[in-house]
């Protein structure tokens, strides 16, 4: 079995549906690691818990969380959970990687979390064009300035390992596509 199939499927049900699988959330997203476990072996019969703790370990963007018995996935929800991240008073650019069909209602209308509680930046080039690859091969990468999302009042969040966090990001605070 492969780590990154349990990974995606991990992240399917703590971002999106855990209730699919009979999982009840905390209001921080949190599920208790046995129930994640179980739900896990309805379609991998060999997942363990060493391989679970495995994955949250040597996941390279931090997606997830073990905490007190528990788990959740630390950003990319589409159901409201009250996530606590620390603030982001560091960085000076992010970066977010996009389809370039995308680029004029971004450029008009800025990036907006669409189906998700938040706009995922990155501190990485690399990693934003990655992200950006999912949706497509024409990608263009977008530079964001940061101070200028704090001048506007909204606040960058430390959401895992180079992922930052934002409710919405003006267009006015996109500096350079390319």
């Amino acid at each position: 079995m492969e780590r990154k199939r349990v990974s995606k499927l991990m992240a399917y049900i703590l971002r999106h549906s855990p209730e699919e699988f009979g999982l009840k959330p905390d209001k921080e997203g949190f599920v208790p690691l046995s129930g994640l476990i179980r739900a896990l072996r309805e379609v991998y019969p060999e997942v363990t818990e060493g391989l679970v703790r495995e994955v949250v370990e040597n996941d390279p963007k931090g997606r997830y969380e073990i905490r007190a018995g528990k788990i959740r996935a630390r950003y990319g929800h589409s159901f409201p959970v009250s996530l606590n991240h620390g603030e982001d008073a560091e960085s000076r650019f992010l970066y977010h990687g996009t389809p370039r069909s995308n680029l004029p209602s971004i450029m008009r209308e800025g990036l907006k979390p669409m189906r998700r509680q938040f706009v995922h930046l990155s501190t990485s080039k690399g990693e934003a064009l990655e992200t950006g690859r999912r949706h497509g091969r024409n990608v263009v990468l977008l530079v964001i300035d940061a101070n200028c999302l704090r001048r506007r009042g909204l606040k960058v969040y430390k959401a895992g390992k180079n992922v930052r966090i934002v409710k919405l990001v003006p267009p006015e605070c996109i500096t350079l596509a390319v």
